[in-house]
């Protein structure tokens, strides 16, 4: 999702575990149903060459979202918003969002409370691929992953604590480490996000759009929910980088 950037918890990892359960379950669940289905290829039972490659088209159009199917009223489909936050297209897009839900979730899952924040997540994440999909209603490709909801959490991660110091390795430095405020770094993504979804072709691709709509509703649900009162300005330790594959 975003290029190198990861934020500090500054906690134990058995604090963590008691204080982001749900975050942490949805990293578990994600890699579990990942290892178990033809996406990862670890699995013989779908085969391999042509097969596993058919089994991995059958996989995501069943349980992705298909913009051209959704709006037809059929129950199944209407659900499929929310079972494609579950499922991945390959290991980098798989890595990649789960280190963010792990480095932004965690902290922001603190702040909301467990049965809130899973709320937030599952609604948002909806929500964002449910735009995606409007914006390409044609479109009869499958959309797949967690972008959606884990740019919800960047969001409101950007409200709860905006002087968070950012860790970025940028390639046009030679990947120097600089760290810098949450507020710098959270709105110069949703910044490149933007440009880039105006410059994508049609159809499934990067979901920039799904990213946006993610971020903003995000950003705006902290905003109504919690008020400037629990804003916090800092969180001090980093924790690693990651990949940039939403």
């Amino acid at each position: 999702m975003i290029s190198n950037w990861s934020a500090g918890a500054g906690r134990a990892s058995g604090s963590l575990w008691r204080s982001a359960p749900v975050t942490y379950g949805l990293i578990a669940l994600c890699c579990t149903l990942f290892a178990i289905g033809p996406a990862a290829g670890l699995n013989p039972a779908y085969g391999s060459g042509d097969a596993l490659l058919a089994a991995q088209r059958a996989y995501f159009h069943r349980w992705g979202v298909v913009p051209a199917e959704l709006f037809e009223g059929s129950a199944r489909a209407a659900l499929t918003p929310a079972t494609a936050l579950f499922v991945h297209g390959s290991w980098v897009h798989l890595l990649g969002n789960m280190l963010f839900l792990y480095v932004f979730g965690v902290l922001t899952e603190e702040r909301m409370g467990r049965v809130q924040f899973t709320f937030f997540y599952l609604g948002c994440g909806y929500l964002a691929l449910l735009g995606y999909a409007a914006a390409n209603s044609g479109s009869d490709q499958s959309l797949v992953g967690a972008s959606g909801a884990i740019s919800a959490v960047l969001g409101a991660f950007l409200y709860l604590f905006p002087g968070a110091r950012v860790t970025s390795l940028l390639p046009f430095l030679f990947f120097l480490p600089l760290r810098f405020p949450a507020w710098v770094v959270l709105p110069f993504w949703a910044a490149l996000q933007w440009v880039a979804a105006g410059q994508a072709s049609r159809g499934p691709g990067v979901a920039y759009l799904a990213h946006l709509v993610g971020f903003g509703l995000g950003f705006a649900f902290a905003w109504v929910r919690f008020g400037r009162a629990t804003r916090v300005k800092a969180a001090p330790a980093p924790a690693p980088e990651g990949e940039n594959q939403p």
